[in-house]
């Protein structure tokens, strides 16, 4: 047993051709916030503050869709949403956040201040503002990125949507952006400490030109985000699709009921059980076993572990290793 993280920054239908433009940013954040979460478990630091830590990094960065890289509603604004659990099942939760800098800490102040799980929108903000969290005007995460992409995504629906010609089955309703950012990025941050303690954290700003108020998956306990004293999960992809299959917390449930590993199970819901190209994940168990299955077209991932292992990738084949084998 020994110390294991693992973070994502999205999946989805990211192109071979990404330009370097865009992926060289993503794969510099991901390599900073792994060297942060494996330093901070290195010194001991308990599971729960290293995704809390983890994640607030992602949030950070705008090259990721969440806290200040949040993509934006169809009305141009943002409602960031996050979630973190503990094997103990403490978790809490937030959506509908347009002011809160890090929405993964109003989550944590959700589960250890509050009688409840999950807060939202107006109620939200008051117990931020409450809290004393940090807040900035929702302009902060508006960018002009986000701007761009809202009205890409705008254009390309009328593109796709013409009523005056037949419905064929074989359209796609969607396609990936351009440019490699698709509409379905999320970041998250699983870890485990040499004792077997475990915790799991996501953050997301949802999918461009999402309804106003749509409810994805990362807040919601046991789909894109879960933990319990076998494993910890955090998934990222189509929210819809993570929701309907309760993602995360089947993982665990295979390995409770089936008495499966960590890889087999995570595999199992990824291949056969999600329909394809709608979800990623990455895992850790109790034993310091570590998985990032996906079943898009990539998913920007890192991970560590104690014995020295470590891996940095996007899409399948695209992986740099730190150490011996995984």
């Amino acid at each position: 047993m020994g110390w294991a993280i693992a973070l994502h920054g999205g999946a989805g239908g990211i192109p071979l051709s990404l330009s370097p433009e865009r992926r060289l940013p993503c794969e510099a954040g991901i390599r900073h916030c792994l060297h942060i979460g494996v330093e901070a478990l290195k010194a001991n630091t308990s599971p729960l503050d290293v995704v809390e830590l983890v994640v607030r990094e992602l949030e950070n960065n705008p090259h990721f869709n969440a806290g200040k890289g949040s993509v934006l509603t169809t009305d141009g604004t943002v409602e960031m949403e996050a979630c973190i659990m503990d094997d103990k099942k403490r978790c809490g939760a937030v959506s509908g956040l347009t002011t809160v800098v890090n929405p993964i800490s109003l989550a944590r102040l959700v589960m250890e201040k509050t009688p409840h799980i999950y807060l939202a929108f107006d109620g939200a903000e008051a117990f931020a503002r409450e809290q004393g969290v940090e807040t900035l005007d929702s302009s902060h995460f508006i960018t002009p990125d986000n701007v761009e992409r809202l009205n890409k995504a705008k254009e390309a629906k009328r593109v796709q949507i013409d009523y005056t010609q037949p419905l064929h089955k074989d359209k796609k309703e969607e396609t990936p952006d351009a440019d490699g950012n698709s509409k379905l990025g999320t970041v998250g941050c699983v870890a485990v400490d040499s004792f077997g303690n475990l915790a799991s954290a996501t953050s997301t700003g949802g999918f461009v030109n999402k309804m106003v108020g749509r409810i994805g998956d990362t807040p919601i306990i046991g789909a894109g985000t879960y933990a319990n004293n076998l494993c910890a999960v955090s998934a990222t992809g189509k929210g819809e699709a993570i929701i309907r299959g309760t993602v995360a917390r089947d993982v665990a449930a295979l390995m409770e009921f089936k008495g499966v590993s960590l890889k087999e199970a995570a595999a199992y819901v990824v291949e056969e059980s999600t329909p394809k190209g709608n979800v990623g994940l990455i895992a850790v168990s109790a034993a310091g076993e570590v998985t990032m299955p996906f079943n898009t077209t990539g998913m920007f991932r890192a991970c560590a572990t104690e014995d020295g292992y470590s891996e940095i990738g996007i899409w399948p084949n695209s992986v740099e290793n730190g150490g011996d084998n995984h």
